[in-house]
């Protein structure tokens, strides 16, 4: 993952807990950086590591650390750097999610050595529709839960997200049913 990934990680904690939380939290990781670079790659394992290590010091599922994390991404990190990527998206959260794949290749244009998830449409209805999650790294179905929690209250949308189809009960990919009011 590129050190963006991390540094709005570390802007999640600091503003929701402190800078001594966020120093403590790399303590207690073991990891060697003390910083992150925005436009650099590092292995998903940091992310994975400081994801735990939060989930541990503040006492929290780490499911809930990464719907947080996931509706962090969206309502401050894309929002505050990316927010001419959102805004092309789509008008709601129906062309959003329609239009998600496209949003991705338009992500790979600044990160040439991004490896992102795929997302495909299926079961597309009035007020729904399926959101297939395909990806190389396990374990980040709550964060995808939280981003798309977090484009709800981008596009002002109640929404209820199920999953329905999951790598850990044997299926290829994650698959969420999105609904909204």
């Amino acid at each position: 993952m590129y050190g963006i990934v991390n540094k709005a990680i570390e802007d999640l904690v600091t503003t929701n807990y402190g800078e001594e939380q966020w120093k403590l939290v790399l303590k207690k990781s073991g990891l060697q950086e003390s910083f992150f670079i925005s436009n650099e790659s590092y292995d998903d394992a940091i992310t994975f590591t400081l994801a735990k290590t939060i989930a541990e010091e503040m006492n929290i599922p780490l499911e809930d650390v990464l719907i947080s994390f996931g509706k962090w991404w969206v309502l401050k990190t894309t929002k505050d750097k990316y927010s001419g990527l959102i805004e092309a998206g789509g008008n709601n959260l129906r062309e959003f999610l329609i239009n998600l794949p496209v949003f991705h290749n338009r992500v790979i244009l600044m990160y040439p050595k991004l490896t992102p998830p795929e997302f495909k449409i299926s079961e597309l209805k009035e007020n729904s529709l399926h959101l297939h999650y395909i990806s190389k790294r396990e374990g980040l179905q709550e964060f995808v839960r939280g981003l798309i929690m977090g484009l709800g209250e981008l596009f002002k949308t109640e929404t209820q997200i199920e999953l329905i189809a999951s790598r850990n009960e044997g299926s290829s990919h994650e698959v969420f049913k999105i609904e909204w009011i």
